[in-house]
């Protein structure tokens, strides 16, 4: 995800529900549903898919951010939702033949590596919001958007979710080109109390819907020594990186949430 004040961009198996369909908004987007099933043990954040993660349907495979009128990502990438009365756990599955990765302060702009993203919007009425993000090194930016940016909205890095819990495990070996890696995983466990604010919903109860969204940025790289660097156009410039997402946006801006998907609390 790119933000706006540096950017006028803004970004961050197939095994469809049969219980939730999509429904169309334009004709290259869908607006992607899913029912998040609840856990009646807490996850242990490790990054690794194990037994509580059985009871959870895979997403749609990510497509591009732009919708069908742009090719189908090079690389796959899916997701898991469980939740309990503290956490709105998720996993991340991501293909990745060249694991990179070099950022390592909190709240650093984690989309200048590649990375996994998740826009959260509980009172599903595009305002008061919250973004997340990590790399392959576990690096996490956490940030709180009072309003989109085309009206006006300034992310604040300064808010953390310090209760937070995330973790990833890696498929291969990081900055190192001498080998091919299968790719890596992330695990968020995403704490309700760390998103409370007056008079907005925060804690989700059955039945409820909130609006999310999941982003993974991807940059074009080149071996380098024994590691990566990004490819540079003609013009010397990185080239544009690759948005692909869960729930399809229509345009390159993750920060038009009425776009974002759906997912309703078991």
């Amino acid at each position: 995800m790119k933000l706006n004040w540096l950017s006028p961009g803004s970004c961050g198996i197939i095994l469809l529900l049969s219980s939730f369909s999509v429904f169309a908004q334009d004709s290259s987007t869908t607006r992607e549903k899913y029912l998040v099933k609840r856990t009646s043990n807490p996850l242990k954040m490790d990054g690794k898919l194990e037994r509580p993660w059985k009871n959870a349907p895979w997403s749609t495979p990510f497509v591009d951010i732009e919708g069908t009128k742009k090719p189908a990502p090079a690389l796959a990438t899916r997701i898991k939702m469980l939740y309990d009365d503290q956490f709105l756990y998720i996993f991340a599955d991501l293909e990745e033949p060249d694991l990179s990765a070099t950022l390592t302060n909190r709240d650093a702009i984690i989309f200048r590596d590649n990375d996994f993203e998740v826009f959260l919007d509980p009172n599903n009425d595009q305002q008061e919001y919250f973004e997340y993000e990590i790399n392959a090194l576990g690096t996490v930016m956490d940030l709180f958007m009072p309003k989109p940016y085309k009206k006006g909205g300034k992310a604040d890095l300064s808010w953390n979710s310090t209760r937070l819990q995330s973790a990833v495990a890696l498929n291969g070996t990081l900055n190192n080109n001498t080998d091919t890696d299968k790719g890596w995983t992330v695990e968020l466990a995403i704490p309700f109390k760390d998103m409370e604010r007056p008079g907005r919903v925060h804690q989700p109860k059955p039945g409820d819907q909130w609006h999310i969204n999941f982003s993974r940025v991807q940059w074009t790289m080149d071996k380098e020594g024994s590691g990566y660097v990004k490819r540079k156009g003609s013009n010397g410039k990185n080239l544009p990186e690759s948005n692909w997402v869960w729930s399809p946006q229509g345009v390159i801006n993750m920060h038009v949430p009425e776009k974002w998907g759906v997912i309703t609390f078991e």
